[in-house]
């Protein structure tokens, strides 16, 4: 009998409080088989992707792609041809085989891993196919090593000429282009535009600089410390793009950089430059846009969203979770019309952005 004044207790409480913590430790067991059911799928498909003969260069260069640790155009094309000239080097041609023919046919896959990893930039897909016409017009009757040996030698001449000394004189036609007492916007980072304002101060020209900078890489922060690290220190100042309305009108020009260029002249580039080039011809500044010609294209683009790329995911803010359901996207590049720019800058001159055409470096049918 209870004492008086006391319920007594249901008799199931016990299997009641029991069978809840049972149901809390199978949902715990439950979504720890998802989470490992999505790691194994994770790495399945990981392991997909670099499935078949594909080179160990290649394939930490296209982690290197995907992670955004070699950025830039001209850096992904030296960075790919590097990795190419290795490859190459460790390559055997099969018996009843020639070198011409077949090298082809394994260097395809490689680069399909590279795309994979991350959309193929204009310079990349322009030094690969001056590659494989390299390739296909190899002698025959050469010793392996030795046409192995003449196609690394022509990389590095691409490389060397294409690139390298490509710059140099852009450099030269740029820097005079700035004056004592000058301020020169740029926006975000061009590699090329960097060279051009290091030069212009080591040559003791007077001038300052303006650089305008955006989400979601902020490439500009590595351009300013880079300014910034000088002796003496250039004079720099650092804002984002909405605040480049109230700075265009004290800048006296604009230098940019593009990843690519085409034929009826936009320039694709990093997202924001558009922008920059359009209020700049608004407030009447010069826009000198600094491209070698190996970036050239002979596709018409007419706007930035057929062929743009999207930021990776770390790069954005992090989505709250009452909107999971948010898609955050991060579009890399936009198209900038041919008649917000000035003049391009070329290792030939400088030429009207439309006038690409008429160049016969442009598309890499021809070599230096």
């Amino acid at each position: 009998m209870p004492e008086p004044g006391l319920k007594p207790e249901p008799a199931d409480a016990d299997a009641q409080s029991l069978s809840k913590a049972q149901k809390r430790a199978e949902g715990r067991a439950r979504q720890e088989q998802q989470r490992a059911a999505k790691a194994a799928q994770k790495q399945q498909q990981s392991g997909h992707q670099i499935k078949g003969d594909i080179h160990p260069a290649i394939v930490k260069l296209g982690l290197q792609f995907s992670e955004f640790k070699i950025c830039g155009a001209n850096a992904r094309c030296i960075a790919t041809l590097t990795a190419f000239k290795t490859v190459i080097q460790d390559y055997v041609t099969p018996p009843h085989n020639t070198l011409s023919r077949h090298l082809m046919t394994y260097l395809s896959p490689q680069i399909t891993h590279l795309v994979t990893a991350r959309p193929m930039s204009v310079t990349m897909g322009n030094a690969i196919r001056q590659l494989k016409l390299e390739i296909s017009g190899s002698d025959i009757d050469l010793p392996e090593q030795d046409a192995k040996d003449a196609l690394c030698h022509k990389i590095d001449e691409y490389i060397r000429d294409r690139i390298i000394i490509a710059d140099e004189v852009i450099e030269d036609l740029a820097v005079k282009k700035i004056k004592d007492g000058d301020v020169v916007l740029t926006y975000a980072r061009s590699s090329l535009v960097e060279k051009i304002l290091l030069r212009a101060h080591s040559l003791d020209k007077r001038f300052s600089v303006i650089v305008i900078d955006s989400r979601p890489l902020l490439e500009g922060k590595t351009l300013l410390h880079s300014l910034a690290s000088t002796v003496p220190p250039l004079p720099c100042t650092y804002a984002l793009l909405p605040a480049l309305p109230s700075l265009i009108t004290d800048a006296d020009i604009v230098l940019l950089g593009a990843h690519s260029l085409h034929a009826n002249g936009s320039v694709y580039s990093r997202a924001g430059t558009a922008m920059v080039a359009m209020l700049a011809k608004e407030h009447s500044v010069p826009v000198m846009l600094c491209c070698e010609t190996y970036k050239f294209s002979d596709t018409v683009m007419l706007d930035g969203f057929g062929k743009n790329e999207l930021a990776p995911t770390k790069f954005s803010p992090q989505v709250p979770k009452s909107n999971s359901s948010l898609e955050v996207l991060n579009p890399l590049y936009d198209s900038t019309p041919a008649s917000c720019i000035t003049a391009v800058v070329t290792e030939v001159g400088l030429i009207p952005p439309t006038s690409i055409s008429s160049i016969p470096l442009a598309l890499g049918r021809t070599t230096l």
